[in-house]
């Protein structure tokens, strides 16, 4: 699927390069021209012959193209005349009494190209096939070669050189030579095209596309879509078709070029292709456009959601409703107790035996500059037999606090009916009671106020840092993150300065 994709994708860039390089696929040249002011430079002198074989014989009715009637007959012309000369020399050498017939032959045939000529200047030929520039470059050669100046007539020009005179005096060979080279080739890149039945130029090349390249596409969606839909739960066929949206562009019979998509996709597929670089490039790329509006959106939502709740006597009234049927309850838990139960079992059961020694260190610190300030016992330090009462005295009051505390706490933890129902009222009682403080001293609308304007000022200032943010400084440190190994020196660094 992957070459067939590839080759219809070949195809359809041909074809859409095919109007504006027909002359390069009908002739196989290949020539360059530098216009510089006035001055036109052709390079090479001569076209250089790329392709051996022309494409126009088997491509042209793909886009309708045939040979302009009156150009065609034009060069038909020169090869009689080519012809007629070339009967003219073989039978000079016969019999120069057989020529007179064949002159007055070619009097009428030079007669002819004259007329010929005179109707392709003023008809434009070319005109239909948006060649007139190539007209304009025929008349200007022509134009340098009779007179040696763009500015002559043309017309003159085409009649001088088909002229019996003209021709003796420079010689037939080497004036055909001039037009085979110079002229011939020019006159051969027109065509014509016609319209179709809706007002368009004719254009076959969707029914190739259709008849060798969309069938089959159809029919390997298709299946692959429905192969989809069966090897997942819950996919429908369409919801198939949309994972595989990409496949659509194979079908669609304008812009075609856009099947670039589905065909780098499946070069990235089968690995022939990485895009893993660019793809990392137009996400970051995405998010630099994107993250600060969109930050900017999101806090400024937030903060003004909560300034309304505020405004509007939120708290307020989960204070005064909190204890009542309307406050509702997920879980029929008192989650503040809860979390204070967590709290007091981390404190107990995990951070006070890892701290001992340092609480006791603290408390031994403690109770000793107390002990040395007091005047009654540094008497009793002069009596004899009471030196080590301080260190003594210190060791028994620590482990008595120590004990008790760690005990008293314990037996919080312990399932406790009484403990608990005594720590409910307390948490119920703080929250009314502040709820009522509140109201009684009119202090709500004042702190509401002062939260709004709070809010309003962390919107401001906020936000523009969020703007002077450099978003690239941010994706910089989001890189760093993801690659570890760039933040060793640094680090390195700040230990020896250290």
């Amino acid at each position: 699927m992957v070459f067939w994709a590839t080759v219809n994708l070949t195809l359809v860039l041909f074809d859409l390069s095919y109007i504006p390089w027909r002359d390069f696929w009908l002739q196989g040249r290949i020539q360059l021209f530098l216009k510089v002011g006035q001055y036109e430079l052709e390079f090479p002198e001569y076209p250089l012959k790329i392709l051996p074989f022309s494409l126009t014989n088997y491509y042209d009715w793909v886009k309708g193209i045939e040979p302009y009637r009156d150009t065609e007959n034009y060069l038909k012309t020169v090869e009689k005349f080519n012809n007629q000369i070339n009967q003219i020399a073989i039978k000079t050498l016969e019999n120069e009494s057989k020529i007179d017939k064949e002159q007055e032959n070619i009097e009428q045939i030079l007669g002819d190209l004259r007329e010929q000529s005179q109707e392709i200047i003023a008809t434009n030929p070319f005109q239909s096939a948006n060649k007139t520039g190539t007209l304009e470059k025929i008349k200007n050669k022509m134009r340098v070669h009779i007179f040696g100046s763009e500015e002559a007539s043309a017309k003159k020009s085409f009649e001088i050189f088909w002229s019996k005179e003209h021709l003796l005096k420079q010689g037939i060979r080497q004036e055909l030579i001039f037009f085979d080279k110079e002229i011939k080739p020019l006159i051969e890149t027109n065509y014509y095209r016609p319209l179709g039945e809706n007002g368009q130029l004719v254009d076959n090349f969707g029914i190739l596309d259709f008849s060798c390249f969309t069938i089959y596409f159809l029919g390997e969606f298709l299946g692959r879509t429905w192969y989809i839909s069966r090897s997942h739960s819950g996919v429908t066929w369409l919801d198939a078709m949309l994972w595989r949206w990409y496949d659509l562009f194979f079908f669609l019979p304008v812009f075609r070029w856009l099947r670039i998509i589905p065909v780098t996709l499946r070069l990235n597929k089968i690995g022939f292709l990485d895009l893993s670089a660019i793809q990392k490039q137009v996400s970051q790329g995405f998010v630099a456009g994107i993250a600060e509006d969109l930050t900017e959106v999101v806090v400024i939502r937030i903060i003004g959601q909560t300034q309304n709740l505020i405004a509007e006597g939120k708290i307020e009234t989960v204070l005064a409703n909190q204890n009542t049927t309307e406050y509702i309850d997920i879980n029929e838990k008192n989650e503040i107790k809860e979390i204070t139960k967590l709290i007091l079992e981390l404190i107990v059961n995990q951070v006070i035996p890892k701290i001992r020694p340092e609480v006791e260190a603290l408390l031994t610190y403690s109770i000793e500059k107390t002990l040395n300030q007091s005047e009654a016992y540094q008497r009793l330090q002069q009596i004899p037999g009471l030196t080590n009462l301080q260190q003594n005295l210190t060791t028994q009051i620590i482990k008595q606090i120590y004990q008790i505390t760690t005990e008293t706490l314990q037996g919080f933890l312990k399932q406790d009916q009484e403990f608990d129902s005594l720590l409910d009222e307390i948490t119920q009682k703080f929250t009314n009671t502040m709820g009522a403080e509140l109201k009684a001293q009119e202090s709500m609308e004042q702190i509401q106020n002062l939260l709004i304007d709070f809010l309003e000022e962390m919107k401001i200032n906020f936000i523009q840092k969020l703007s002077d943010e450099d978003v690239e400084a941010i994706l910089e440190q989001k890189r760093k993150l993801k690659h570890p190994a760039s933040l060793i020196t640094p680090v390195k660094s700040l230990k020896k300065s250290k």
